[in-house]
């Protein structure tokens, strides 16, 4: 059996991990093992950031969607009760957009759930 030095492919894991870390503060961007912890908690909140972002972009729409749908007499409930029965297939996100900077479009969406 050969004998494998480890340095190169040692070394190429440290500085992956480390460029990895860049910005991040004290010793948890130049210290290896401190850098790996730190990247273990950034992954994991990163990972529940983006589920969070989808939950408050969709709360969001909504908001939109019912301010507009007061305004125009009626409520959030009814008005996605309505679309639902009359099979208009529009999601949240175009609805809020149209809510936002179509309105007179969005009035008509409205009539035609009526």
């Amino acid at each position: 059996m050969t004998r494998v030095k480890r340095g190169v492919s040692a070394n190429k894991k440290r500085r992956a991990v480390l460029k990895q870390t860049k910005g991040f503060r004290w010793g948890r961007k130049s210290k290896e093992k401190a850098a790996k912890e730190a990247l273990l908690h950034a992954w994991s909140h990163a990972y529940r950031g983006r589920k969070q972002n989808k939950r408050d972009q969709r709360r969001l729409w909504n908001v939109k969607i019912g301010a507009s749908a007061k305004a125009e007499g009626t409520s959030y409930s009814k008005l996605v009760s309505a679309l639902k029965k009359k099979n208009i297939l529009l999601n949240r996100k175009v609805l809020a957009e149209l809510a936002e900077k179509e309105p007179q479009t969005f009035k008509e969406v409205i009539a035609q759930a009526g």
